[in-house]
């Protein structure tokens, strides 16, 4: 009997020992597992924040957009497809009507209209002003025009 008893005692010692080391490699097995989850999860969600700031800091609209005009009735509207309707006066005073595209390359804009004309010119914004240069037909303006609308 009593070496049954100490069978017994030491049987379930074992038992607690061994269920403690599987338990103990259960548990740091799922650390591991949390551990590469929860930096997986937070890559992620880096990556997912920089590419929003990325993408969403890529785009400024161009502060040409919309329609400029003075009080000599000379106006431009740009539109953010590319393409422009301009009404110039003339050295006559004659309003012309020009219709395109137009392409920004940093300061300089270049007019393309629809009867072929091309009109490169230098801009500038100074506060809501846009000063450029329109050369067309041997007639060269100086425009300052207002930002009128967006």
């Amino acid at each position: 009997m009593e070496f049954e008893m100490a069978f017994s005692k030491s049987k379930s010692k074992f038992e607690k020992s061994e269920s403690s080391i599987l338990s103990k490699i259960l548990l740091n097995t799922l650390e591991k597992k949390m551990r590469r989850i929860s930096f997986a999860s937070v890559l992620l969600c880096v990556l997912c924040i920089f590419s929003l700031s990325f993408l969403s800091g890529c785009y400024t609209p161009s502060p040409l957009y919309g329609t400029w005009a003075d009080n000599d009735g000379n106006k431009i509207s740009f539109v953010s497809d590319g393409t422009f309707v301009a009404k110039v006066n003339d050295s006559d005073s004659n309003l012309i009507t020009y219709e395109g595209s137009y392409n920004v390359i940093d300061n300089v804009i270049v007019f393309s209209t629809s009867d072929g004309l091309a009109v490169n010119t230098e801009w500038d914004i100074r506060g809501s002003v846009l000063y450029l240069t329109w050369t067309a037909a041997g007639t060269t303006k100086n425009l300052s025009l207002y930002h009128t609308s967006k």
